[in-house]
């Protein structure tokens, strides 16, 4: 199927038509020989009829992208009206956010069951519903309630352009193992800063890399880790422009991903392992329902798992993969490969393919 007119709908917020997720999405669809169109209302509530008064000229399919759950009710009537497909691409549930996540309310609260069955009968509008992990796929089943045949996964992937894959950097020094992220909750970086103080493999140099909410309590950390250990080889980093981040990642042995037990942190795989695999470094992240079963069973494949929320399972991880410091170069050729089989722009471009096909 090609030619069709795809038309993009919403008003995108602070995630707009640049957010990684979209541009890759709406150029996957453009190699694919579809025209891809925006459509930014002024109002969310009354965008359907904002399209009708401007004489929007009609599209194949209507697709509400990310973060736009706001859009979809007039989406939905719209769509409606014109008997096409409407596609949604949460990304993230609002309920989960509010009531799982940050703790808002309780989910047995007055305020909490309202949530889940707004967003409920909201997801209902769509026609087919994107997820970017099996993980979430599960979740909008089991928990909002939207027919599982109805769900496809299409993974978030790397902005190719700029995550490439870089030579392994060769060095009979300590090996470096960066995270990079934002400190927040979800990510477990305490039980990384704990993992550094149990380890007791090879030297290592430990650098993190972001801001976030976290990061004061974890530099006080730190300097107390360091006060009794002053061969602890840990230090914080600000955060790069994404221009600039490739390039200090590339020069990394080893990346990390997250570490949390939480449900959230357990249906996601954060940018940062998509852009490490991207460019060829073996990754270490917490083992879980997002990712294919085939890479949880093989570490050959470039990626090392700990358990979910053990600091003393990522120290673990890290001697396992020092022992296998000379394969480091082909470890890193695997990651991209494992890249390329499951997160690539082409593994996007199949699933897709697949699901135009379908509608």
């Amino acid at each position: 199927m090609s030619g069709l007119d795809l038309l993009f709908w919403g008003r995108y917020g602070n995630y707009g038509p640049d957010y990684p997720r979209n541009r890759v999405i709406e150029a996957a669809f453009t190699s694919l020989g579809h025209r891809v169109r925006r459509f930014v209302p002024r109002l969310s509530a009354v965008a359907d009829f904002e399209a009708a008064l401007c004489g929007l000229e009609k599209p194949d399919l209507v697709w509400v992208p990310c973060f736009r759950h706001r859009d979809l009710r007039a989406a939905y009537r719209y769509a409606r009206r014109q008997q096409i497909p409407l596609v949604f691409d949460p990304l993230i549930s609002a309920y989960d956010k509010q009531v799982s996540e940050r703790r808002k309310f309780p989910a047995e609260s007055i305020r909490g069951r309202r949530l889940l069955a707004g967003e409920r009968e909201l997801f209902s509008l769509a026609d087919l519903v994107i997820a970017d992990t099996e993980g979430h796929r599960d979740y909008f089943s089991s928990v909002l309630g939207f027919p599982r045949d109805r769900i496809r996964v299409v993974p978030v992937g790397a902005e190719e352009e700029l995550f490439k894959p870089q030579p392994t950097r060769m060095t009979d020094g300590p090996l470096e193992v960066v995270f990079s992220g934002t400190f927040i909750g979800l990510h477990g970086i305490e039980l990384v800063i704990e993992a550094a103080a149990l380890y007791s493999g090879p030297p290592l140099r430990w650098r993190l890399l972001g801001d976030g909410p976290l990061r004061a309590a974890c530099e006080a950390r730190v300097a107390k880790l360091r006060a009794a250990n002053p061969q602890l080889d840990i230090s914080f980093e600000n955060w790069r422009p994404l221009q600039e981040l490739p390039a200090r990642l590339a020069q990394a042995d080893i990346l990390l991903g997250i570490f949390g037990s939480s449900d959230k942190a357990l249906r996601v795989i954060p940018n940062k392992v998509y852009q490490a695999l991207a460019l060829g470094r073996p990754v270490l992240t917490a083992a879980s329902r997002a990712y294919p079963e085939a890479l949880l069973q093989d570490e050959n494949q470039g990626l090392f798992w700990s358990p979910p929320g053990d600091a003393q399972g990522i120290s673990l991880a890290l001697e396992r993969i020092c022992q296998h410091r000379a394969e480091l170069p082909a470890l890193g050729s695997a990651a991209r490969r494992s890249y390329e089989q499951y997160f690539s722009k082409d593994a996007i471009k199949s699933a897709l393919f697949g699901l135009l096909h379908e509608l």
